[in-house]
């Protein structure tokens, strides 16, 4: 696995800011999924922003938590609240990003290869998979990525020209203006676009440090007699 990531440097930057100053054992269990379904993928590729963005996105989602969980009251009221008949499942929000609706759960078997009716991993016929960390991680990766669920994309937001983490809302929600009575009068897209800014710090300053000891390691080896040489267009 391309480590890309000094886990080390990442979890004292976030501790400080946005956990300030502890991290229970579930918090560092689920950034650590997270950050394995990352470097594990091709989403390793990504920009680091988008990683921010989507970290900060399921700090809100789950209550801060970084835990996948259910949504309150699991969709009572609300159209994908039902029962399906096809299935037995309710497809309400699950998972870091509240994955809904039977469509996007089939999605998810389709894009993450889960398989289908008779695969134990499906999310469409087993909703719970979707609770399950590494199964709710890449769904929030791909997810936001290619605009699963409400056709907006990171990369409308995250660019070479843009850095919009208030208006980044829209791939999850497009209630960026609201404001929570617990919030001291700070919206929503600005709460998640302050989480973003501390974890994208954390991020930078993890992929410098590995960057770094890399560097060190070069030095060390030529020191040593060795010969070094680096594909430019690939990282290890």
């Amino acid at each position: 696995m391309t480590i890309l990531l000094d886990r080390g440097v990442y979890f004292d930057h976030v501790r400080a800011d946005p956990f300030g100053g502890e991290l229970t054992q579930q918090q560092v269990d689920g950034q650590s999924f997270i950050l394995d379904t990352f470097e594990k993928s091709r989403f390793e590729e990504w920009d680091l922003r988008w990683l921010g963005y989507a970290l900060a996105t399921a700090k809100h989602e789950t209550a801060s938590t970084m835990w996948p969980i259910e949504e309150h009251g699991k969709g009572e009221g609300m159209a994908y609240g039902a029962v399906d008949p096809g299935t037995e499942q309710i497809y309400f929000g699950r998972g870091f990003v509240q994955l809904t609706w039977r469509d996007n759960y089939a999605r998810a078997d389709t894009e993450l290869g889960l398989g289908h009716q008779s695969s134990p991993l499906s999310c469409e016929w087993h909703a719970d998979n979707a609770l399950r960390p590494m199964i709710a991680a890449a769904v929030m990766f791909a997810g936001m990525e290619a605009g699963w669920f409400r056709g907006a994309k990171l990369a409308e937001y995250f660019n070479d020209d843009t850095d919009d983490p208030y208006g980044a809302r829209n791939i999850i929600n497009g209630d960026q203006h609201i404001v929570p009575s617990w919030s001291s009068g700070v919206s929503i897209g600005n709460i998640i676009k302050g989480y973003y800014m501390s974890f994208t710090a954390a991020l930078n300053y993890a992929a410098e440090a590995v960057e770094e000891e890399r560097y060190a390691d070069d030095l060390r080896r030529i020191k040593a007699g060795e010969r070094v040489f680096r594909d430019p267009m690939h990282h290890e």
